[in-house]
């Protein structure tokens, strides 16, 4: 079971904070596409990857990384500095 969490306009878009989700996705890439699945709200939070950050476990993380042993993943926009 990993929990998936949602922050500022893909909370908004997904309609959700959070997920608890049982996968058998191999990578964040392959959650990626069965969150696509879940809703035509997933799908357009998820419609341009290059908007969209994430984190495995707290940790800045790419689309490629494996989920074996991880208990959450983070979906958030872009971050700026200030």
């Amino acid at each position: 079971m990993i929990d998936v969490l949602y922050f500022a306009w893909l909370r908004e878009r997904t309609g959700h904070p959070r997920e608890s989700l049982d996968t058998q996705a191999p990578t964040v890439a392959a959650l990626v596409e069965e969150l696509r699945a879940r809703s035509e709200g997933h799908a357009l939070a998820f419609s341009d990857l290059r908007a969209v950050r994430v984190a495995v476990d707290q940790k800045l993380a790419s689309l490629d990384a494996p989920l074996t042993g991880v208990r959450e993943v983070a979906f958030f926009p872009p971050m700026t500095g200030g």
